[in-house]
């Protein structure tokens, strides 16, 4: 299985959920870094992303080759990120046949009714358990 993870401004985010990623599957699944800037990615690989790549050209040419989309749901809002998030990059992950396992911090001004505010690591910990049960249907 390929995960894409995508983040960006300072990558700490992505840098939390791959590294929960690496803990919990191992060298059984591929992790991308796509960072909106490269000390994203960078914090990305650092965690254990086995490659990344950075920018918009990446991001949108990478997303159709993953099987796993990951990140905040801000990587569907164009504009977000303080602008790092171009609408080109918004189209492309939400075009991507790539089922989409999304954080719902609300960062954006994005309000998911129903879903409970909770502190990163509990909503990591649901990540987490969702990609395990994806995995086994996969």
């Amino acid at each position: 299985m390929k995960i894409a993870v995508i983040d960006g401004q300072g990558g700490g985010i992505g840098k939390h959920i791959t590294k929960e990623i690496r803990s919990a599957f191992g060298d059984s699944v591929e992790i991308l870094a796509l960072g909106t800037n490269s000390i994203a990615t960078l914090m990305m690989l650092r965690a254990g992303a086995n490659e990344g790549a950075t920018g918009e050209n990446a991001i949108i040419q990478n997303v159709s080759k993953v099987d796993v989309i990951t990140g905040t749901v801000a990587i569907l809002a164009a504009h977000s990120m303080l602008g790092e998030l171009t609408p080109a990059m918004a189209e492309a992950i939400g075009k991507s046949r790539a089922i989409k396992f999304l954080l719902p911090i609300n960062r954006v001004g994005i309000n998911i009714v129903g879903v409970k505010d909770e502190p990163l690591p509990h909503q990591i910990e649901k990540l987490i358990s969702q990609l395990k049960e994806f995995k086994e249907v996969v």
